[in-house]
């Protein structure tokens, strides 16, 4: 009778030291460490420019007939091809028989001529009221990977094919986002620094003109901050691939701003560094214009993200349905709760006692996202996580489909994969999952601006 053979010992038993020794190789020294960013800097250039035009250029691709009439402009496309050849000033596109291929550029053209000529009762451009300023979406979580950066250009990139025009800004040193959109950026001065050094600037300014009307001493300016005060937003607002999607980029050297600004802070503590980024979008013009801006925040609750939470209008924070990350998030809430409370009551107690209007911060919407969802084996937990956030929580669960990893391997966003490298079925499942993300967003932004509108209209009334 043969004896059955003993399973084998786990791989981390019987390891011998000595030859474990001679695999670790010399000490390691910091040089080294420039070696291997140097190595990453190149590959991260060569994985980059894997959706980049051979020319070493990004470019959006073009757009068939049937994606226009599906997904972008509400006609049949035989009632489409009819306008086409009744107009023939309008873009007639490119290719033969009847699928024709516009440019986002052309396909704007077609939408503006619908909305002018076409059915009333027809949605050709999206609401946005006269009036009213951009609204700014932050998307944020102090967790890594639960999808910040992926859901934010989806975002973008959605409104912008909707028609929005849209300023998407990367407060990310890792400048993923930035990658995504093709920018180029050289160093932390095209990057919100210079802005949010001269949002301090400008306060010591200020703060002098009051010292040298009492005879005190300035505050010093130092050659950083002289600069700081001749940047203007559009010097480093960048146009990208996509003709309505504008951006401020990020580098490594943007993290150099979580040290300098509790610095300023210390030499200033009247400037308050929370408003920083609104104080630049409000009074240099930007929200006029854009539709929407979209901040993508660091996963980490800094002062860079501090101030994306202060500025925003509509709060998005995306998870995934497991514990950690559920639990993470609820832990993400309570330092929100405490940061802001805690500069509400500092700064409220001075303005008792100054006699002013005490401050408040408000948010339009705050909503969690379920990113990277598979129904198969998260069901269960996704609707605790949805019963214990409630009215926090969108109703919509993204799910993590294969056409995502596949275009991110191009570090292309879904939208900017052509179809036609897909099975059609993948490729609608896939875009089904960013597109209703997109609605539910979309009714939240109509929805704010239309009480914004509302409330302008009972004012003047």
């Amino acid at each position: 009778m043969s004896r059955k053979a003993e399973h084998p010992l786990p791989p981390y038993f019987n390891l011998d030291p000595e030859r474990s020794a001679e695999k670790l190789g010399d000490p390691i020294d910091t040089v080294r460490f420039a070696k291997a960013a140097s190595f990453c800097a190149k590959g991260r250039e060569d994985l980059a420019k894997r959706g980049y035009a051979p020319d070493g250029q990004k470019r959006l691709r073009k757009f068939s007939t049937w994606e226009i009439t599906r997904y972008l402009i509400p006609v049949a496309a035989a009632h489409l091809r009819r306008v086409l050849k009744a107009n023939p000033d309008l873009p007639q596109g490119t290719g033969q028989g009847g699928t024709k291929w516009f440019s986002l550029e052309e396909v704007l053209t077609l939408r503006d001529h619908f909305a002018e000529e076409g059915v009333s009762t027809k949605e050709y451009r999206p609401y946005r009221p006269e009036g009213v300023p951009a609204k700014i979406a932050a998307v944020a979580n102090f967790k890594g990977g639960v999808g910040k950066t992926s859901t934010a250009a989806h975002l973008a990139m959605s409104a912008a094919l909707d028609g929005y025009k849209v300023l998407v800004i990367d407060l990310d040193s890792q400048g993923s986002m930035t990658s995504i959109l093709g920018g180029k950026v050289q160093d932390e001065w095209s990057t919100v620094f210079p802005l949010i050094a001269k949002d301090y600037a400008t306060q010591v300014q200020e703060e002098n003109r009051v010292r040298t009307a009492r005879g005190e001493p300035p505050l010093p300016l130092d050659e950083t901050l002289e600069e700081a005060l001749k940047v203007s937003p559009r010097d480093i607002i960048q146009s990208t691939h996509w003709p309505n999607i504008d951006l401020i980029g990020a580098q490594l050297n943007l993290y150099w701003a979580e040290f300098q600004i509790p610095v300023w802070r210390m030499g200033l503590r009247r400037w308050q560094l929370w408003d920083a980024l609104t104080n630049f979008l409000e009074s240099e013009g930007v929200l006029d214009e854009y539709d929407i801006v979209f901040l993508d925040t660091p996963p980490a609750l800094g002062y860079l993200t501090i101030n994306a939470l202060a500025a925003a209008d509509i709060l998005l924070v995306p998870l995934g349905a497991s514990f950690l990350e559920f639990d993470s998030t609820g832990r993400f809430f309570d330092m929100l709760y405490t940061t802001f409370a805690s500069i509400e009551d500092g700064e409220n107690a001075a303005l008792r006692a100054a006699g002013l209007p005490e401050m408040k911060f408000e948010w339009d919407v705050v909503r969690a996202i379920i990113t990277r969802f598979d129904a198969a084996q998260q069901t269960d937990l996704a609707n605790v996580i949805q019963a214990y956030f409630g009215d926090f929580m969108n109703a919509y669960r993204q799910d993590l489909t294969a056409l995502v990893g596949q275009a991110g391997e191009q570090v292309n966003g879904i939208y900017e994969a052509d179809y036609r490298d897909f099975n059609r079925e993948t490729y609608v499942r896939g875009r089904e999952t960013f597109d209703r993300t997109y609605a539910e967003f979309k009714e939240i932004l109509i929805g704010s601006w239309w009480r914004d509108a509302s409330m302008m209209e009972a004012g003047d009334g």
